[in-house]
């Protein structure tokens, strides 16, 4: 079993997890973003929308997002893609995660703590948050295996033009329903932004 066998129902059942819908997001100011990335993602925007693939919405889209925040961030934080995220087989807490921020500036190997995971999907938001908050289950566990846990995991699913949002506390799931738009870029980059501050304040205090 891996993490994309987890539905929403599934999930919250195996873990015994609370699920509430409700907005949550950190107050937080938008970001303008680079004139990189604003360049980049007027050509790749309407691109990836055309080829509709998943692979094409995560290189093109939500990759070059997540780099300009380890960048406005002064790369404390490590980024990872495609990186197998294996916590606990027996729980089914393994497989490979589309994309993972850590508070650690480590970016050989994924070290605690996992703050924010990232899940890609082409088109149904909905369908991915089964997957989505099991990823959160396993960086909770890996933080508290490391010795370096904090208080909350947050997660997204996104289209890359579509963003939605989901916060892991320790039983309790909320789930953001409102879908974040990009663009404008400005909002997201002051959100993902914000989750990660958030998660930094929670490991300092």
């Amino acid at each position: 079993m891996a993490y994309s066998d987890f539905t929403l129902r599934k999930v919250s059942q195996d873990f015994h997890l609370t699920l509430m819908q409700g907005a949550f997001l950190p107050k937080t100011q938008p970001i303008t973003p680079s004139p990189y990335l604003t360049q980049f993602l007027e050509t790749s925007l309407p691109l990836a929308i055309a080829l509709g693939t998943e692979k094409a919405r995560s290189g093109m889209l939500i990759c070059p997002i997540l780099i300009e925040v380890r960048e406005l961030l002064n790369q404390q934080v490590s980024l990872f893609s495609g990186t197998d995220f294996t916590v606990d087989p027996s729980l089914g807490l393994s497989g490979i995660c589309d994309f993972v921020i850590s508070r650690s500036p480590e970016q050989i190997l994924i070290e605690a703590p996992v703050a924010v995971i990232v899940e890609a999907k082409k088109d149904d938001l909905n369908a991915g948050l089964g997957q989505c908050i099991a990823e959160m289950v396993a960086a909770q566990k890996f933080n508290q295996q490391q010795n370096n846990s904090i208080g909350v995991i947050y997660g997204s699913v996104t289209t890359g033009s579509l963003w939605r949002f989901i916060k892991l506390e320790n039983q309790m799931v909320t789930i953001d329903l409102t879908e974040y738009s990009v663009p404008p870029i400005d909002k997201i980059l002051g959100i993902l932004t914000g989750l990660v501050s958030d998660n930094v304040a929670a490991a300092l205090a």
